[in-house]
């Protein structure tokens, strides 16, 4: 898969199947729709295009817009790339931008620039300046410049919008099971190992401190969950708190990570970590010791979930 920052660094000869959108999560209601432009791609002997935008309309659109998003743009490329979509631009979206008008839109990118044979998209997209263009409008485009318009359906569009929901809805609960159920995959986040005080050496329990540059990124509810992750190239489990320690009076938010069979100096690693089921809510408890006590039993939950994996 080709990655382009923007729409002017594109260009091919060959006719191109385009669909467009977020494709926030590339979860399993956005899966019939990437296999649609990658099965006409094929049909048409065209190459397939995903056009999508950073950041997030409504984060430029809607400035007190606190929207978190499932995935970060490196992310979403790395599943992309899963699906084997040809092109993926990923366009830096302004104010500039959102005042094109349609035919802008259709005649300087879709036509210019795509060399457009077919799009695939909602039958309730509208786009162009405003967003008053509708899909008909769309349809007398294709007319126009002859390019072809699929549109999906209803039933569809719901479906991705309905589980875009449900999968925020399930993190911000803790139900991390619930939400890969509609994602198709583990939800993961990919952060950088940073030095933190250290607390989890000293009673047995070394975590890696892990730190998000993004602060979009939808991070789960606070609690203790089974994940795992790689390190140089080698599949490690383990387990992981979110939350602010209140056995310890914390109180700034905190993602800790301690892997069950390995100990090694991680600082200034990037890992991706997968997060497979909630084990329980975070809680205060009356000493360090009690806390070790739970850590133990934590860490026999999470190693009988990765037993029975196998």
């Amino acid at each position: 898969m080709k990655i382009f920052s923007s729409i002017q660094e594109f260009h091919s000869e060959s006719k191109t199947v385009v669909t467009l959108g977020t494709f926030d999560g590339v979860h399993l209601g956005h899966r019939s729709i990437l296999e649609k432009v990658i099965t006409s791609s094929k049909t048409l002997h065209a190459e397939s295009l995903l056009l999508t935008f950073f950041p997030h309309p409504r984060m430029v659109l809607q400035q007190d817009s606190d929207i978190k998003l499932l995935n970060t743009i490196d992310e979403k490329s790395y599943l992309l790339k899963e699906f084997g979509i040809d092109n993926l631009i990923i366009h830096p979206f302004d104010q500039t931008f959102s005042r094109l008008t349609a035919e802008e839109f259709v005649k300087n990118i879709l036509v210019d620039k795509f060399n457009i044979g077919k799009i695939i998209i909602g039958y309730d997209h509208r786009f162009g300046r405003n967003r008053t263009a509708t899909i008909e409008d769309l349809i007398r485009f294709g007319q126009e410049y002859g390019f072809e318009v699929e549109q999906i359906s209803a039933q569809e569009i719901d479906d991705v919008s309905i589980s875009s929901t449900k999968i925020r809805n399930a993190l911000d609960e803790g139900n991390v099971a619930l939400a890969n159920s509609y994602l198709g995959y583990d939800y993961f986040f990919t952060g950088t190992v940073v030095k933190g005080n250290q607390l989890g050496r000293t009673i047995g329990f070394p975590t890696a401190n892990m730190q998000i540059a993004e602060e979009y990124k939808l991070i789960p509810k606070r609690g203790v969950y089974i994940v795992s992750s790689e390190i140089d190239g080698v599949p490690v489990n383990g387990m992981m708190n979110i939350g602010i320690r209140p056995t310890v009076d914390g109180e700034n938010l905190t993602i800790e990570v301690n892997f069950l069979d390995f100990d090694g100096d991680l600082y200034g690693k990037k890992l991706r970590i997968a997060i497979h089921e909630k084990i329980r809510e975070e809680q205060k408890f009356p000493s360090l010791d009690a806390l070790k006590e739970q850590l133990a039993l934590d860490k026999q939950t999470a190693s009988a979930y990765f037993a029975n994996q196998q």
